[in-house]
């Protein structure tokens, strides 16, 4: 490329140029030029030329040979910014104003991007020439690959930044002695750099772990050149703690083990979180007795041990009779007291062995293995420890110089291998811890097939239940009641249940299940309307429209908080005459809730409602 123009086509030849001076000197720097071009064709970094426009003038093969493109492609059709990065673009954008007007720039840095997409690290050094005018005409400009220098400088900024992390970091030679460590090492183990040096990481060995751990730790770095696990080590302080230990080692191209890096960080707190994680998961936060889920699991493990040896086992499941009267008269902080307590005497109780939990509220699960290979052996073996558990919880418990008593009902089934699954053993249990409590309490029972083939029927009974009213199979009868001189005054309503399988149910068969399932509100709520319903209908007539019909009502039901608001609504809606409706009470209700069920029936009564008390003398 010429700083100026070409010479004059019709100078004649032989005759001395107008400025001959001039001319010489321009066919000199042609030549100068043209040598510098041949030159940079053979050097080891990038060079070239770009015109006032920007467009590259010339390029040699070094940088073609980084950008990936041919010199057809650039010359006179490309611009830096088509090889520039974002940000390299627009500090390139800003630098070519002031080399115009400076004439140079140098130690520029500028990532170039290759056709391939390849990034690569400059250094720019760039020199403006103009013509005798002072025109800027080109520039040329070399760069030199610097990208190995920068990754160089970027891996240095991280390993220091890595270095100098919360991680301890310890370097050892090819021989295990330490040669470096980090900050963070010093904070961790209390050990400076200077006391580290020249030791070997045995500086911190806690005595914890015998020979033959770091025996295998040195095989595995050998065989894979990678270990990693937990280590308990000692603190200068002479404090033991646990930490994750990962090391690795370091070899060079020809394969030679040259140094060891191990980072680790402290996992104390961690290992104390996930004990406490544990000991909420498995154990009861009262009695610290292990809870259902911990239960569960060594129960399963007691029916494969049975299964392997041939013993029988033993579940006692226990509850305390009358618990709910001491908390609700003492409160609960009193009532915690006494559950720890028999927890501590229950495990005074047993073997070693055998596992004591609590399955929630007062309700403790013994459960006893290695008993007898023989049934009825076994069988004894469980009752005398029901014995010893019921003569441990009668002694008496002394809180602020006052003593309290109490009793216990334990329900027992044995278990064998895998005949019964874990559930069915603990419900089986359940069923005659029930029998103790419906026979008169403080006593042991032991399961027997006749007390579930009982829950089964219950159980179907109660889902019978659950339809009958929605079939209308339940009916009111009318038991006439009688004056002295057999007039009819009025009428019993009589609750029965007509199913159509199993014919007419006994109300002592369906009634209690009621009251233990709820089902007794809605029950009773469909017997109040329909007995108001009744005595609607018998208002229109004059044989009948003086009697007084009677309804009984649960306890349940009536300390309902809405019971009086229920009765008012069904009899606004049913235009039954209130003063021809009679509740009947049980002894126990009135007992039981005296100031409650006394405001309740001031309110009925004020409605017009009377009351009678059903089986009286039968209970108190």
């Amino acid at each position: 490329m010429k700083a100026t123009g070409q010479r004059q086509a019709d100078q004649t030849p032989g005759e001395a140029p107008p400025g001959g001076i001039q001319l010489g000197l321009e066919q000199q720097f042609a030549a100068l030029e043209a040598e510098l071009d041949s030159l940079y064709e053979v050097v080891p970094f990038g060079c070239h030329s770009l015109g006032p426009d920007g467009t590259y003038l010339c390029i040699n093969s070094k940088e073609l040979e980084w950008l990936g493109y041919t010199r057809e492609e650039v010359i006179g059709k490309m611009k830096p910014a088509d090889f520039l990065t974002p940000d390299g673009n627009e500090k390139f954008r800003q630098l070519f104003p002031r080399l115009i007007k400076n004439g140079h720039i140098e130690n520029i840095e500028l990532e170039l991007k290759g056709k391939d997409g390849t990034t690569r690290q400059t250094l720019l050094f760039a020199t403006a020439i103009n013509d005798t005018d002072g025109q800027f005409l080109m520039s040329r400009s070399v760069l030199f690959d610097i990208t190995a220098r920068s990754r160089a400088e970027n891996e240095q900024r991280i390993a220091a930044i890595v270095f100098n992390t919360h991680e301890g970091i310890i370097i050892t030679d090819d021989h295990g002695v330490i040669i470096r460590v980090n900050p963070a090492f010093t904070k961790l183990t209390g050990y400076s750099e200077t006391e580290a040096v020249g030791h070997k990481p045995s500086l911190l060995q806690s005595g914890r772990h015998g020979p033959e751990f770091y025996q295998r730790m040195w095989a595995a770095l050998k065989k894979k050149g990678f270990w990693q696990g937990e280590v308990w080590n000692r603190r200068k302080n002479g404090k033991i703690y646990a930490e994750w230990l990962t090391i690795s080692a370091v070899v060079s191209p020809e394969g030679v083990t040259t140094n060891y890096v191990g980072t680790f960080s402290d996992i104390t707190k961690n290992k104390k979180a996930a004990a406490e994680i544990h000991r909420l998961a498995y154990y009861d936060a009262l009695t610290h007795l292990p809870n259902r889920v911990l239960l569960s699991d060594r129960l399963a493990q007691a029916l494969a041990g049975g299964q392997r040896s041939g013993h029988y086992g033993a579940l006692l499941i226990l509850d305390l009779d009358n618990f709910k009267k001491l908390n609700d008269t003492r409160g609960h902080a009193v009532g915690d007291l006494m559950l720890a307590e028999i927890a501590l005497r229950l495990l005074n109780v047993i073997r070693e062995d055998d596992t004591v939990a609590r399955m929630g509220g007062d309700e403790f699960v013994i459960m006893l293995e290695g008993l007898s290979t023989d049934a009825a052996a076994a069988a004894h073996q469980a009752s005398l420890v029901g014995d010893k558990v019921l003569k441990a919880i009668a002694q008496p418990f002394t809180h602020e110089n006052q003593e309290f008593y109490f009793t216990a009902s334990i329900g027992s089934c044995l278990f064998h291998g895998h005949d019964e699954p874990a559930e069915s053993l603990l419900k089986q249990a359940d069923l005659a811890l029930h029998k103790v409590k419906s026979s008169g309490r403080n006593a042991l029972c032991f399961f027997n097939p006749a007390m579930q083939t009982t829950q089964d029927e219950r159980s179907s009974l109660e889902n019978n239940l659950h339809h009958a009213l929605k079939h209308s199979q339940l009916h009111l009868h009318y038991q006439p009641q009688m004056d002295a001189g057999r007039h009819i005054i009025g009428a019993e309503a009589l609750l029965r249940w007509a199913h159509p399988e199993r014919g007419i149910v006994p109300p002592d068969d369906f009634i209690p299940l009621a009251e233990d399932t709820g089902m007794i509100l809605p029950i009773g709520r469909w017997v109040i309307a329909s007995a108001c319903a009744q005595l609607k209908t018998w208002s229109t007539s004059p044989l009948t429209q003086e009697l007084v019909l009677a309804v009984n009502v649960s306890s349940r039901q009536f300390n309902q908080p809405d019971f009086v608001a229920e009765v008012r609504q069904i009899l606004n809606e049913s235009g039954a005459d209130p003063t021809r409706l009679k509740i009947e009470l049980t002894e126990s209700i009135v007992i039981d809730n005296f100031a409650g069920i006394t405001a309740q029936m001031l309110e009925l009564k004020n409605l017009g409602i009377s009351f009678s008390m059903d089986d009286f003398g039968t209970g108190f």
